[in-house]
């Protein structure tokens, strides 16, 4: 060790501190340092013990049981999902782009700031309220090329398109969208014919169901599912809607904050908007897809390996 003062050498001087940090003395001018530094970005927390959390976090765990069961402060875990997913927002944004798709499905799915719509009062902050995620995933290669986290609204609706339109390459592919109006307008607006359009309408049948408490909370049945063409000329075959439903629920299993009844939600959209950012990345660059055996990126020829976390937390930085 070279001491910081006068550039010579430094030996061990015991250690201080709840954390046990290594003191250091210069045999020359006495004066004593630590190399207590940041370890990521600006935070003192090791790199294995942030991962060892975030992992945690991205299987399903709460920030009070992560807390509890590592003995970072909550806080701490926060910033530090906030800090990771910088970092995953720039890993994606220098990766996800030109990605050659053929058949891609789009849907949101919902959940909520502070409270739920009913609930917000005036004087509450604009986040409050609904939120939904819009996810564009490719069919072949489960990749989630684009993904916005806002309001069921027409802004978010061309947001969600225009970031979908920069991310995928110039070559014609297959959109299928459920039945939200705004799509329509909005795909014709943004690609100007340069994709070939489709949306799934499907016909829910009575609501009586809900009448008792045992199925308050079962999904209403589907009694017909009606496809529509808008724009170009789709493949009947690949008008669907499946894999990107079926990725809804890996959200919901993998992030505690969207599973229902519980006081796990988002308490700002902040945090809402980090958490599912750093959980793209972590989908499509470490978790193992079971029908793939590989992860989307690799299935899409963006990674050559099966990332860890340490590896997505200073991708960005490295």
């Amino acid at each position: 060790m070279t001491c910081k003062r006068c550039q010579h050498t430094a030996r061990k001087f015991g250690r201080y501190g709840k954390r046990n940090i290594q003191r250091y003395r210069c045999s020359t001018c006495k004066a004593t340092f630590s190399e207590y530094e940041p370890k990521l970005g600006t935070h003192y927390t090791a790199p294995d013990v942030a991962a060892k959390a975030l992992a945690m976090m991205l299987e399903g765990m709460s920030v009070r049981a992560i807390s509890r069961l590592t003995g970072l402060h909550k806080g701490t875990i926060l910033s530090l999902m906030n800090t990771a997913s910088e970092r995953a927002a720039t890993l994606l944004d220098s990766t996800l782009r030109n990605v050659r798709v053929r058949y891609v499905q789009a849907d949101e799915i919902w959940t909520f700031v502070g409270k739920k719509d009913k609930r917000v009062r005036v004087d509450d902050p604009d986040d409050f309220g609904n939120q939904w995620v819009f996810i564009a995933i490719d069919a072949e290669t489960k990749l989630i090329a684009s993904h916005v986290v806002g309001k069921r609204c027409a802004e978010t609706t061309y947001s969600f398109l225009e970031d979908l339109r920069c991310r995928v390459a110039d070559a014609r592919f297959q959109l299928t969208t459920d039945g939200f109006h705004f799509y329509q307008r909005g795909v014709e607006d943004v690609f100007a014919g340069s994709c070939d359009f489709a949306q799934l309408v499907k016909l829910f049948g009575d609501y009586g169901q809900f009448d008792t408490s045992d199925a308050r909370y079962s999904p209403p049945r589907i009694s017909g599912v009606i496809s529509k063409i808008r724009d170009g000329r789709p493949d009947p075959k690949h008008i669907s809607t499946s894999f990107v439903e079926r990725s809804n629920l890996s959200l919901r299993m993998h992030l505690r904050r969207f599973t229902r009844l519980t006081n796990a939600f988002s308490k700002r959209l902040v945090n809402l908007k980090a958490a599912v950012t750093l959980y793209v990345a972590f989908y499509n660059f470490c978790r193992i897809h079971q029908t793939l055996r590989v992860t989307p990126a690799m299935e899409a020829g963006l990674a050559d390996h099966v990332w860890s976390i340490c590896e997505l937390l200073g991708a960005a930085h490295d």
